[in-house]
């Protein structure tokens, strides 16, 4: 099979920029795709974040959730042929590595992959334009594997489509077709005026609109175990709740007596280690809530400040179930951390995979999408 004939059952899903949230659409658009198609390929050509696995392999993060949520099959290395570290642009120019070997390992790998499966979905980074300083952007490598886009856009009316101008640009000048458009995280307020107004707008350049999603804050709520990575420490307590969200954060060091009028459950305290009476009611809580109601509060604490925990407290924690940690630093640089951090969707929080799966099956036209123009 040619690569034309496998790009008609193939997709590049490319972005307006980071953090739209693609990873989140892609997981959606493959479990639809499983409805249609016996065999779903994935391919991240080009990676930026990547993890170790067995034998020291270094794949790209999305590659390694969508292949083991999905249960894919197929070895590693044509799901994320290339991998962009840190400090690799320096070496593409010092030591004069070839960007035409590098996509030709892309070209290879999507037809390996796509021979071997019914539909295949490829996935871009970033932006359309991203890898445009090592000859690699999204628009390039699309255009040589005869690939349309989707491309995804935050929510929006003026903004999103001026974002989407500048991509489309730079499709057209590849010679990049546009499938369709994506919008996510739409608020509900303003969906029905973008149904309205967005397909119109999309009409100058005969390009449909074929998903609208309403923003989810849940997909955006980190769980306690990104927050370990955040503030590079572990837990004193509650080990087993490292997948937990939280409805809201509560920075406080005010009065216990005041602290207490306002007890929510599922709510994450941050807090100075050095307010003891702050940490032991929030233990006395938890306590109380299980041994006499019977339920888990669901909470979970940021101890913060120069100076860890004393001894006592850490005994203290450690036998109540509830997730503690410590940062040391101030509460407010803490609850800035916290507020501008961006939560990825972990292999292992399904309950947010299975959140985003819902999404795209319920606001996404897979017809439309899986119509090559």
């Amino acid at each position: 099979m040619g690569i034309d004939q496998m790009s008609k059952k193939s997709i590049f899903i490319a972005a307006t920029g980071q953090h739209v949230g693609k990873t989140t659409i892609c997981l959606g658009l493959i479990a639809a795709l499983k409805k249609r198609y016996s065999q779903i390929g994935f391919i991240k050509p080009v990676g930026q974040q990547h993890v170790k696995i067995d034998n020291d392999i270094v794949v790209d993060k999305d590659t390694y959730l969508f292949k083991n949520h999905f249960e894919m099959e197929g070895d590693w290395h044509p799901m994320s042929p290339v991998i962009i570290p840190a400090g690799f642009t320096r070496r593409y120019f010092d030591e004069n590595i070839s960007s035409e070997e590098m996509l030709n390992d892309i070209i290879t790998s999507y037809k390996s992959i796509a021979s071997l499966n019914d539909y295949t979905v490829v996935e871009g980074t970033g932006h359309v334009g991203v890898g445009s300083i090592l000859d690699l952007s999204n628009a390039r490598v699309a255009s040589n594997l005869g690939l349309e886009t989707v491309i995804i856009a935050s929510g929006g009316l003026g903004s999103a489509f001026d974002e989407l101008a500048i991509n489309i640009a730079m499709c057209k000048e590849y010679n990049v077709p546009v499938r369709g458009v994506i919008l996510n995280r739409v608020l509900d307020e303003k969906r029905e005026m973008i149904l309205n107004y967005f397909p119109k707008a999309l009409d100058k350049w005969g390009v449909p609109l074929i998903g609208c999603i309403p923003f989810d804050p849940f997909l955006s709520m980190p769980t306690v175990k990104d927050f370990e990575g955040l503030f590079q420490t572990t837990l004193f307590s509650g080990q087993q709740h490292r997948l937990r969200h939280f409805d809201n954060f509560r920075l406080f060091a005010g009065s216990v007596k005041a602290y207490k009028r306002e007890f929510e459950p599922n709510q994450l305290i941050i807090t100075p280690a050095s307010r003891e009476d702050i940490i032991m009611a929030t233990l006395e809580k938890h306590l109380h809530t299980t041994n006499n109601e019977g339920v888990d509060y669901g909470g979970g604490m940021i101890l913060t400040g120069r100076h860890s925990p004393s001894k006592s407290i850490e005994d203290q924690m450690r036998h109540v179930d509830i997730p503690i940690l410590y940062a040391p630093m101030s509460s407010y640089d803490a609850m800035k951390k916290i507020t501008t951090f961006i939560a990825k969707i972990r292999l292992e929080d399904t309950e947010k995979i299975q959140k985003a799966i819902h999404l795209v099956d319920q606001y996404v036209d897979l017809n439309q999408l899986c119509q090559a123009r």
